[in-house]
């Protein structure tokens, strides 16, 4: 007769903290997940778009402002699984109005939900931004999250539903010209994002 099998310790935010600087670390469920930095298109796709969305909104050049835009914020949301513990989630750009969040907090993560993320989908990342973190942008309120995939040249923009569910995406792609929720104050040129 086999032995049961060992329970699985949970990561904490201390075993984050001791991945090396050149990965990416993030914390779901007490699951660490760790993930090699960006390819160059993945960069430049968000890179681009930070300077696309942040020059108009988060300071007014050329659009309403009133954001913080922001590269690969820590977020920090309570783990409902285990009291005390958290979950540690990376986007790759995020926005928060800054009505609700009119100074950039002292800590070194945010504990309050963007109003936007955008993640920006590798062959290696897709499944995990798709099936374990927008399940939890849902649950803490972000109201839009954006999926731009490089590699087949979309951009996804979901809105969140009633019921903390993301309702049906809106798909662009190529070279379309968009404007799209919340930023339809400024149309997009999707092929500035595609690295040629």
């Amino acid at each position: 007769m086999g032995q049961p099998a060992a329970k699985q310790r949970r990561a904490t935010y201390a075993d984050l903290e001791a991945v090396p600087p050149n990965q990416v670390a993030e914390l779901i469920r007490g699951v660490l997940h760790v993930l090699p930095r960006p390819a160059p298109r993945h960069a430049n796709a968000s890179s681009v778009l930070g300077i696309k969305i942040g020059g108009p909104f988060g300071l007014g050049d050329g659009g309403p402002g009133g954001w913080w835009i922001l590269d690969e914020p820590e977020l920090h949301f309570p783990d409902p699984d285990a009291p005390d513990e958290i979950d540690a989630l990376v986007p790759d750009l995020a926005g928060w109005r800054r009505e609700r969040m009119p100074e950039l907090p002292q800590t070194a993560y945010f504990a309050l939900a963007p109003d936007w993320i955008c993640e920006v989908l590798s062959p290696s990342t897709a499944s995990f931004d798709r099936d374990e973190k927008m399940p939890i942008y849902a649950r803490e309120g972000v109201r839009y999250t954006w999926l731009v995939d490089p590699i087949a040249r979309t951009l996804e923009v979901f809105s969140l539903a009633s019921g903390r569910g993301w309702g049906p995406a809106a798909v662009h792609r190529d070279a379309a010209r968009v404007r799209a929720e919340p930023f339809e104050a400024v149309e997009l040129d999707l092929s500035v994002l595609w690295a040629t």
